[in-house]
Formats: structure tokens, sequence, C-alpha cells
């Protein structure tokens, strides 16, 4: 009797269909997982180490901003100045004309002008400050000018109607605009006159003025110039 001979090799397990989807979801696994780490690089931004998103922005500089800005200040009372006596004149026929002359003021009270005149420097009156006496202004009017030491107020900020709280970080930020601006005007146009006494003289002035009261005016001068 033959005896038949068997393999003693473990026969191989055909592949069969059920093992197509773990093939597949491996496949997919890895497509995925590459496009992941593509979409990374790309999105990947190289940044300097004097980079803003480093070291974030700039602290607000009240000094540096008051150097930017008064120039700028300058120029356009300057450029926008009405006469005084023009002013007055068309006060003394509406006291509400002064906003075609000027912008609201950051409070909402009366409107911020930019107004130039030439006038004779007075003694100071229950304001402190001097009045000048300005030829063609009607009676009645009171022109003062903030001549310092002190310079108070927000009209060289509020002149051009352009700057507003939105500009800021906070309320403070935007005072210490105002007072820069000033810190400006009398380090460079009230410093050369600061101990002479400009009573009886005449001065050449443009400035702002915010007019809360249509017939008293106080001046923040942009420019001075006094007259030989």
């Amino acid at each position: 009797m033959s005896t038949a001979t068997r393999s003693s090799s473990t026969p191989r397990t055909p592949a069969g269909p059920g093992r197509r989807p773990a093939n597949r979801g491996r496949i997919v696994t890895a497509v995925v997982v590459a496009l992941v780490v593509i979409a990374a690089v790309l999105s990947t931004k190289v940044v300097s180490n004097g980079s803003e998103v480093l070291v974030g922005p700039k602290a607000f500089d009240p000094a540096t901003y008051g150097r930017q800005q008064f120039p700028k200040v300058v120029s356009y009372v300057s450029g926008k100045a009405v006469g005084a006596t023009e002013l007055a004149t068309a006060l003394q026929a509406d006291p509400t004309a002064a906003k075609k002359f000027g912008v609201a003021s950051s409070t909402g009270i009366g409107a911020v002008v930019p107004v130039s005149f030439t006038g004779t420097v007075g003694a100071p009156d229950q304001t402190g400050l001097p009045v000048v006496t300005v030829p063609g202004v009607p009676a009645g009017f009171l022109v003062h000018v903030q001549l310092g030491p002190a310079i108070n107020g927000t009209d060289l900020r509020d002149a051009s109607g352009d700057v507003s709280l939105n500009d800021f970080e906070n309320q403070i930020q935007y005072q210490d605009a105002g007072a820069a601006l000033n810190d400006q005007l009398k380090a460079k146009v009230l410093a050369p006159l600061a101990g002479q006494d400009l009573t009886g003289r005449t001065i050449a002035v443009e400035g702002v003025t915010t007019l809360i009261n249509p017939q008293s005016w106080n001046v923040t001068p942009t420019s001075v110039q006094v007259q030989p």
C-alpha cells in the first residue's frame, strides 16, 4: 500500500476581499496626515526677532505724538482760519453761525473754530487772560488769548475734527494727546515770549477757539507774532 506524501508547509490564505478595507483605511489615514502636515507648513509664518508680533504694539508716547502732530495742527489752522472781524460779524447776526466756520467740539458743546486777527494786548480780565482789542470786532465781543505759562483745554487736538477717542486705547491717552500738543505750543511758540510784558503791544495771532459763548473767545494760539 502506497503512502501519500503531505506537504509540511502551511498553505497560504488567499487574499480575500475582506482584507482590502483595512489596507484602504491605512492609505486614507496616511493621506490625511500628509495633508495636515502640508497645511501646517503653508500656514506657518516666519517672524523676525524685532517683529511687532513678538514685542507687541509700541506704547503710546505723548511727547512723540505732540512733536509729530503739532506742525500739522499749525498748518491746518493757518489754512482754515477765519478773520476775527468776519467771524464776530457773522455771530452777531446769528449766534449759531460758528458751525460753518469750524467743527463740533469733542464735548458736543460749541464749535471749534480756527481764527486769525491782529490786535492790541490789554490787561487780563476776570478770566485771567489778557483781552486783545481787535479793530473791526463789534462791541460786546471779548477776545482772549492764552499766552502762558499755563495752557488749558484741548482746542489744538480738536481743531480739525479728525481726532477722536477711537484713535486711542483709552481716555487717558486721549487727554495726554491734547496736553502734548499744548506742550509743543509752549515750547515752539510761547517760549520766545516768556518774560516779556506784551501789554500795549500789537500781536498777530492765528489760533483756535471753542465758542461755547459766541461773544467770549479764549483763543489757543498756534502762531503769535509781536509787531515792532
